[in-house]
């Protein structure tokens, strides 16, 4: 089965060195596994999306060298498939209509005397699947039913050959990744039912990148190491909706001088790319890849050098396709 892999950027700017550091990692480990590497919009989110944001993107990652393998794929365009991903659900008894608020919800934490650590959010704890809204109840969004979805799947084991997952047990997910090792999360107890679709009608990320990777072949997502915790509801979804499974690597974020990760609501600068050649070199030595290249040495030059480097960092072979 040939390796397709993808960088998904947010037109909400510029492109930064954050961002470049994940689409080099993402093309490197398909140019390592000699495959396919694919750029999608994830503009689901219409609110955030800013205009001209997405061509730009596409024009700083064409000013590097990094070009999609094929016709770049745009969220905004796909919500009927997302609808139709939603029914499925429904129909299985693995998603209920939810009509709480953030504040709402924020509220009845309050009550019992609980705060919420910094960085995290509400664990949804289940006041609509408990009782339902009224029928045609305003501003009504859609979540997941976990505990359904575990009555339904039990404890399962992937065959580890292809799947990064390893198994669902007692409702916690073990799977492993091709960078930090292995990993296990609880949904229920971290995350809750999270939102497939918002009250606004906008369909949640979770749900989105699920359906597009299955429409796209993806097979391996490589992306930064904050998007860890999305691989547990990304995998019940797959499940969920008979989807296959992926392998995962994540890398190590870029941080700013405030030691948070770099972004652009934290005021990354846009990324320079008038100079390609040390653009690149910067974001290699941020992935962990000492080349010794010189100065003048052409980008072609350069990808072959990082191409190498990242086979031996990954423990990769040229005919290596799966790990």
């Amino acid at each position: 089965m040939p390796y397709i892999g993808r960088f998904a950027p947010s037109p909400t700017g510029p492109l930064h060195t954050g961002s470049l550091v994940a689409a080099l990692a993402s093309w490197l480990d398909a140019r390592a596994h000699s495959g396919t590497w694919l750029v999608r919009m994830e503009d689901v989110d219409t609110t955030r999306a800013v205009p001209g944001a997405a061509a730009l993107i596409l024009r700083q990652l064409a000013s590097l060298g990094l070009v999609s393998d094929a016709p770049v794929l745009v969220q905004s365009e796909r919500s009927a498939a997302y609808a139709a991903g939603l029914a499925q659900l429904i129909a299985r008894g693995l998603a209920y209509p939810c009509t709480c608020s953030r504040s709402e919800i924020a509220a009845a934490y309050a009550l019992r005397g609980l705060e919420r650590a910094r960085g995290t959010d509400w664990v949804y704890p289940g006041t609509c699947k408990e009782h339902p809204p009224a029928a045609g109840a305003p501003a009504t969004a859609w979540r997941f039913n976990y505990a359904n979805f575990i009555k339904i799947t039990g404890n399962v084991s992937v065959n580890r050959s292809y799947a990064a997952t390893l198994c669902i047990a007692n409702g916690i997910t073990h799977w492993h990744d091709r960078a930090v090792g292995a990993q296990q999360q609880n949904v229920a107890q971290t995350v809750g039912d999270f939102v497939l679709q918002r009250a606004d009608g906008i369909f949640s990320y979770q749900l989105a990148v699920v359906l597009d990777d299955a429409l796209q072949g993806i097979t391996h997502v490589v992306r930064g190491v904050d998007l860890v915790d999305n691989t547990a509801r990304q995998i019940a979804l797959q499940m969920a909706l008979g989807l296959p499974q992926l392998q995962y690597l994540h890398t190590p974020l870029v941080l700013g001088a405030d030691g948070e990760k770099l972004s652009k609501q934290n005021g990354a600068l846009a990324l320079d790319t008038n100079q390609p050649a040390a653009a690149l070199r910067q974001a290699a030595q941020l992935l962990g890849l000492q080349v010794s290249c010189g100065e003048k040495a052409a980008i072609a030059e350069l990808f072959e050098a990082f191409t190498h480097c990242w086979r031996e960092k990954h423990g990769l072979h040229c005919a290596q396709f799966f790990i």
